[in-house]
């Protein structure tokens, strides 16, 4: 199949700096976006306002596990959490770090291997062209054990969406999102052992890195999913909202089969915050994507940190809908897994 986009913006394709010699400001020349990493994120000389993450989730209908390790200039957070969909528990451990010592996130991303250490929680993510491995033990915080081991595959031609969002040239974020990628591995959680994908059924790994400068107070949507279409598609989507909001650039695409069709148009967001676990849907102006997922789980979660806030309600389900295939036409979905969350943040 081949695919066309619907997009004004500028496609990238070849290897590019993110900011200015310096690091100090946005390279104009990186406004734009790409089918895989190009950007080497030198975000140098400005503290205080720098944000880097890698944010890594595995969703099975039964079970989500993810890892996040995030330096945000004063702060530091390593995360493992664990969500049973069908029984609402929930775990895990957070490691607050002062100054984010001890959390190396290189400009490079998708590239090498990532760590941290303590003597609670240790997280290893090893990144590989064909396959990233993602390793973790904990103690919960009231001390029964746990582990995870999954790896998530990258088959052959698939193509994530990577994007610059530019505010202006001393407030940017370089995101790159991938979507829809095949994994497999197990959880320990004390005694039980939970298998993930395989013959245990599908299970999709979705990557969230981000490299930028950020405003102190921001909001967003954030949501994907994946699975197949009618016809026997692999289709996966990734969608974003109020955050990319007058920019001229958005994170909105969808997959097929791995390649990535890129929407340059903001899409609307229905839903309820007081509510999320009401149906969320998302569309395009002209309908061709319009799809609606029906909550199993909301993870509602809030930090106060005094100067650094967050809370989000993330909810969990499946998306049933139509979204445009690249060539004009559209592509039916049902109960493809997948999740959307509203964050609202002071960081």
């Amino acid at each position: 199949m081949t695919s066309t986009n619907q997009t004004h913006e500028r496609e990238l394709t070849e290897p590019i700096d993110l900011c200015s010699a310096d690091g100090r400001r946005l390279n104009p020349e990186a406004r734009g976006w790409s089918r895989s990493p190009l950007h080497t994120t030198n975000l140098q000389g400005v503290w205080g306002r720098t944000k880097r993450w890698d944010y890594w989730a595995v969703q099975s209908s039964e079970f989500v596990v993810s890892v996040v390790l995030a330096d945000i200039d004063f702060i530091g957070l390593a995360t493992v959490e664990w969500i049973d969909l069908r029984s609402h528990q929930s775990g895990g451990r957070t490691a607050t770090v002062p100054l984010a010592r001890g959390i190396e996130l290189p400009d490079k991303v998708c590239d090498g291997r990532l760590d941290y250490q303590s003597d609670d929680l240790e997280i290893g993510i090893a990144y590989d062209p064909e396959m990233t491995r993602i390793s973790a033990s904990w103690t919960e915080p009231d001390g029964p054990s746990g582990s995870i081991d999954v790896s998530v595959a990258k088959p052959a031609g698939y193509e994530s969406l990577n994007v610059v969002i530019p505010w202006s040239d001393k407030r940017f974020q370089f995101t790159s999102k991938h979507q829809g990628l095949p994994a497999s591995g197990r959880v320990v959680l004390a005694d039980r052992v939970i298998e993930i994908g395989g013959q245990s059924g599908d299970a999709w790994g979705i990557l969230d890195i981000g490299r930028g400068r950020w405003p102190y107070r921001t909001q967003w949507n954030w949501g994907g999913g994946a699975g197949q279409s009618s016809d026997g598609h692999q289709v996966a989507m990734q969608f974003g909202a109020i955050w990319t909001e007058g920019t001229g650039f958005t994170e909105n695409g969808v997959f097929i089969d791995g390649r990535l069709y890129k929407i340059g148009e903001e899409l609307d967001w229905q839903y309820q915050w007081e509510d999320p676990m009401n149906p969320w849907t998302v569309r395009s102006v002209d309908r061709t994507l319009d799809v609606t997922l029906i909550p199993v789980h909301d993870r509602h979660a809030r930090t106060n940190l005094g100067a650094v806030m967050n809370e989000v309600h993330q909810v969990f389900g499946s998306w049933s809908g139509t979204v445009p295939d690249g060539t004009g036409s559209t592509l039916t979905i049902e109960d493809a897994l997948g999740f959307a969350e509203d964050s609202r943040a002071r960081w």
